[in-house]
């Protein structure tokens, strides 16, 4: 039976020299420096530090050099991360309002809107209008509006105020400090834990040994490139406050009654002109309704006529037959 070999680590002045005597030390170290920047990443919001908590522990008694050499490359990460979570993280808060605005015209409103918020270094981010130019007080033009955090505030007092007359606002605020702390962490966490891998990779001695800690570094990889990604759209999210903007058209105003006319001789002329018009326009309605209906009475009355004169035509042409006369008269 094998005795079982060891890692012997030999110190000189100025770098450390480490020398595997098993293969079995690569998994062990592969799967320490994972479980360690897992423990970092889940106790970012504690006040203790999960790296010194993890290098407390008792390591295996098959791989105590393992330990000591991945102990020693996450040391300065354990206590930076330390000295990092004692800080309070700035706050991180996410803006979001909604704004509606009876303007008079929502093309020029919209267009003035976009200007106002591209000074203030935002953007128009998505636009849907829809225009009816048969009843223009239908029209609406929705905008999705970013706007930096630190001009969210006027520039939203502005676009109340400048584009028409205001009808509705609200005003959303989410804080995210502790979701950005964690996920800053978990990436730093990812990064360090990488690194390490990295390093891990040059002592590996046979294929399975590559094969094995190439796999931990794609893994982790990966998770990292999905953190970044959100830390990404956090930074985004804290970075611009988002508005939506409603622009409706006024309504057409209606006039109730009939307009006064003014009394004399010019005021009676006007209202039998009126009358006139009024008369008129009456008695040529009539006429255009009552026009195809006459159209067809016409056209049956000619038909009508047409046959009875055939009809008499026939009838005074027709000879009138009867029986021969016979008898003494008829001989003489």
């Amino acid at each position: 039976m094998k005795a079982p070999m060891n890692l012997h680590i030999a110190i000189r002045p100025g770098r450390a020299c480490v020398r595997p005597r098993s293969a079995a030390w690569i998994t062990t170290a592969a799967g320490l420096i994972v479980a360690l920047a897992a423990g970092c990443s889940a106790g970012a919001g504690s006040s203790s530090s999960p790296a010194h908590d993890a290098m407390a522990a008792p390591a295996p008694a098959h791989a105590p050099a393992a330990m000591n050499a991945a102990g020693a490359g996450s040391a300065s990460t354990g206590s930076a991360q330390a000295g990092k979570s004692a800080a309070l993280p700035a706050p991180a808060i996410v803006y979001t309002a909604s704004l509606t605005v009876r303007a008079k015209d929502v093309s020029q409103a919209a267009g003035q809107a976009a200007r106002i918020v591209n000074t203030a270094g935002g953007y128009v981010s998505s636009e849907n209008t829809l225009l009816d130019r048969a009843h223009p007080a239908q029209s609406t033009v929705n905008l999705e509006l970013k706007i930096p955090a630190a001009a969210y505030q006027v520039t939203l007092g502005t676009l109340s105020t400048a584009l028409g007359t205001r009808i509705s606002m609200s005003q959303q605020a989410q804080d995210v400090t502790q979701t950005v702390a964690d996920v800053t962490s978990r990436v730093s966490s990812a990064q360090a834990a990488i690194t390490q891998l990295r390093a891990l990779l040059a002592h590996a001695g046979s294929v399975g040994d590559l094969l094995t800690v190439q796999n931990q570094i794609n893994q982790e990889e990966s998770d990292l490139e999905s953190l970044q990604s959100r830390q990404r759209a956090l930074s985004h999210e804290t970075s611009y406050a988002t508005v939506t903007l409603a622009l409706v058209s006024k309504p057409r105003a209606v006039v109730k009654g009939h307009p006064k006319l003014a009394g004399g001789f010019l005021g009676g002329l006007r209202a039998g002109w009126h009358g006139l018009r009024v008369l008129v326009s009456l008695l040529l309605t009539g006429v255009g309704a009552a026009l195809p209906f006459a159209a067809l009475a016409a056209l049956a009355g000619y038909g009508a006529y047409r046959a009875r004169r055939w009809l008499l035509r026939r009838r005074a042409v027709s000879p009138v037959t009867g029986p021969p006369a016979t008898g003494p008269s008829a001989a003489g």
